[in-house]
């Protein structure tokens, strides 16, 4: 690190351009990452469920990508507006290149009672695109207009109307949480900082992380799918993360300026010390978000992958453009503030409080640890009832009209088409005949949470039926009693030389859980392993790391078990502007893997300064109030800088980016207040020299590349 920091404070000048200049470049190129972004991948596509979907591709009625409910005015009928309907449809079906359309209307018989409200004053249609009809994800928005007819209310449905919908809402809501994170942040590191060219680094580089994610994630939509989701969460770690790492970096370049150091050697020193903290921070948060590539879900590989690219930005920006630009500025860091000594004075009221704080933890730490390890296991005992769910209409706000014309659909249709597609497959590759498809339907209809079953088509090998559900009984709510149902089905034994296959959209997510169920704990074991080895290199101790990751496991289980408590049951969750249901379980994993990073990011940042004390022979207890001084203030205010810049989001319209922002903040506080500054200060001084026990060869290796070396 030492050699990295003078090669760019010799060429200061020369460093700061490129790397501005290269993102810069790298930003504009990365706005086109918009156009490019995926609305789907949530489906595993090993799955049941997804080789159904396969399988019976051209079979039957394609899935609408809009569907259209029309009103009848009062005083009309719906067979009355029918010709203005029609009408409307034809001009549209003369427009574009569509696979199916289907209405009221135009349905036979008994496919017209599926398509008409239980009062009879609301009618529905279908439209499904075709191959060829040259709509692409940006110009979907211009259609439902167009099926809109004069004079007769219109709502639209259908899973592409809540896509568009969905990608709307997070572009218009990165924009305002950007708008609103970066000045309060450049306020409260005014505060902190006691100036504003101090505040301005963090700032700036922060900015230009977020251009650098998005150039990153735009260059991986060439190579993979890449979810609309992964800009939000690139954009919040990004500028929190670059931020966090800025403000740890130029209160370290201030500590050694204020120590006698010149600016240049001063640089160096805080390239060597808290870079390398920057690095092992880095390195452990990409293992971290690493783990989320397993999944054989393209949505959560992808948020790994903006994640990813937000930790690695940020990283190597704070490694570069900050060292040139502290180099540059020098004693100037401390311009511009409203007295010279503010901010001596600032960190010298840290240093006192902070101390304070450990010294009294210290002097009773079985009690403080016993009382503070109780409460958050108590805080986490609503995470035994979690239960997961997918992303659908209901992330979206109240007033959205593809979530209101998707209540429509359910409150006033006996119907909306929901059911569950059966495959019977002939094992010799000779199609099933008569007796083996009588007795699968039969089966099917005698199935609980079934209502009936209807023959779909054939092709190759195959019959498929369609399984519609019944009302849920029982007390269970609908997903529950489709889930039962598709458990069912896929018990019933099938007909001699046959298998039976069960899809749709229930199995789909089902099997999307089921993926994940089986995948978390390979993604919590690679994280775990990961994060020890990277910590045994860092602080050389084979205590500390473990303790790390106990610390990280207890803030996770206190955080989920509040946001099931609020997003599950219901507490609070009118407050916040969400619909109470079972925890998104994309999201889950990506919570899991942000937590369980910044636990351990945080950890970093306050032992690296304990082991610093350590090897310059202070005492364990001297050792972890020299820790708390020095990084008290600046885990606090990191923290509280990230609750910022994820506070932006819990303003979302979308239910699940306030799921995100409300459970990075609680896991923030608990994490960075309770944990990092009274539990792990009691622990080290319980566990006393016990902490900095390693074998040999684990100190000869730290010696040469760990912290405090």
């Amino acid at each position: 690190m030492t050699r990295w920091a003078s090669f760019v404070v010799s060429h200061k000048r020369w460093a700061l351009a490129v790397v501005v200049a290269v993102v810069a470049v790298g930003g504009v190129f990365g706005l086109g990452v918009f156009s490019k972004l995926s609305e789907g991948g949530y489906a595993d596509a090993g799955s049941e469920s997804s080789e159904v979907a396969r399988l019976v591709q051209g079979i039957g009625q394609p899935t609408p990508d809009i569907v259209a409910i029309y009103t009848a005015p009062e005083g009309s009928t719906i067979d009355d507006i029918g010709p203005q309907v029609q009408a409307t449809l034809d001009e549209f079906s003369s427009r574009y290149t569509l696979g199916n359309v289907s209405s009221y209307w135009s349905a036979d018989p008994i496919s017209r009672e599926f398509l008409v409200s239980k009062d009879r004053t609301k009618a529905l249609a279908t439209v499904s695109l075709g191959a060829n009809s040259g709509v692409t994800f940006n110009t979907f928005g211009e259609l439902p207009p167009q099926l809109a007819v004069p004079g007769i209310e219109s709502q639209f449905a259908g899973a592409s109307v809540v896509g568009v919908s969905l990608s709307e809402t997070l572009e218009r809501d990165l924009i305002r949480s950007e708008i609103i994170a970066v000045p309060i942040t450049l306020l409260l590191l005014i505060f902190i900082f006691g100036g504003v060219v101090a505040a301005a680094v963090p700032v700036f580089v922060g900015i230009l992380s977020v251009l650098s994610s998005l150039a990153i994630l735009r260059v991986l939509t060439e190579f993979t799918e890449v979810s609309s989701f992964s800009i939000n969460v690139a954009s919040l770690l990004g500028l929190g993360l670059a931020i966090d790492y800025g403000l740890f970096i130029v209160s370290r370049f201030r500590e050694e300026l204020r120590g006698g150091l010149t600016p240049i050697d001063a640089t160096i020193r805080t390239v060597a010390t808290a870079g390398k903290t920057v690095v092992f921070s880095g390195l452990l948060l990409i293992c971290a978000f690493a783990g989320m590539l397993v999944f054989p879900q393209a949505v959560i590989r992808s948020l790994g992958f903006g994640a990813m690219a937000a930790v690695a930005s940020a990283a190597v920006l704070s490694l570069t453009a900050v060292p040139a630009l502290l180099a540059i500025l020098g004693t100037r860091i401390n311009s511009w503030t409203w007295s010279r000594t503010a901010s001596d004075r600032s960190d010298a009221r840290a240093h006192k409080f902070w101390g304070g704080v450990v010294t009294r933890v210290m002097k009773h730490p079985g009690i403080v640890a016993a009382v503070i390890v109780a409460g958050l296991l108590i805080i986490a005992t609503p995470i035994l009832k979690v239960s997961l769910g997918e992303v659908d209409y209901t992330a979206l706000p109240k007033d959205n009209p593809a979530r209101m014309a998707f209540e429509t659909l359910g409150s006033d249709f006996e119907s909306t088409g929901e059911g569950a597609t059966v495959v019977l497959r002939g094992l010799d590759g000779v199609k099933p005949q008569g007796a083996p498809i009588a007795a699968l339907t039969s089966a099917v209809e005698s199935t609980p949470g079934i209502a009936r079953a209807e023959f779909l088509g054939s092709k190759d090998d195959f019959v498929t039926l369609q399984a519609s559900y019944s009302e849920p009984t029982d007390g269970l709510s609908e997903a529950e009693s489709q889930s039962d149902a598709v458990s069912a089905l896929r018990s019933i034994t099938p007909p001699d030389g046959t298998e039976i296959l069960v899809g749709g959209g229930r199995a789909n997510v089902d099997d999307g859980n089921a993926a994940i169920a089986k995948w978390l704990p390979v993604m919590i074991a690679i994280m775990v392993v990961s994060t020890l080895v990277l910590l045994f290199l860092a602080f050389g101790s084979i205590v500390l790391p473990i303790k790390a990751v106990l610390m990280a496991g207890l803030s996770l289980a206190a955080t989920f078990g509040a946001l099931t408590w609020v997003f599950q049951e219901g507490h609070g969750a009118g407050l916040l502007g969400v619909t109470p249901g079972p925890l998104e379980s994309t999201f889950v994993v990506l919570i899991l893997a942000v937590i369980f990073g910044l636990s351990t990011d945080y950890e970093v940042f306050l032992m690296s300064r304990m082991v610093e004390a350590r090897a310059a022979g202070a005492s364990t207890e001297d050792a972890v109030i020299f820790g708390a001084q020095r990084t008290g203030r600046i885990v606090t205010a990191a923290a509280l800088i990230l609750i910022v810049v994820t506070g932006a989001f819990t303003i979302s319209g979308l239910s699940i980016m306030k799921f995100l922002g409300v459970g990075v903040i609680l896991a923030l506080i608990i994490d960075a207040t309770i944990i990092r500054m009274l539990l792990v200060p009691s622990l080290v001084k319980l566990m006393g020299e016990a902490n900095w026990w390693a074998p040999t060869w684990m100190k000869k290796v730290h010696e040469k590349a760990g912290i405090g070396h």
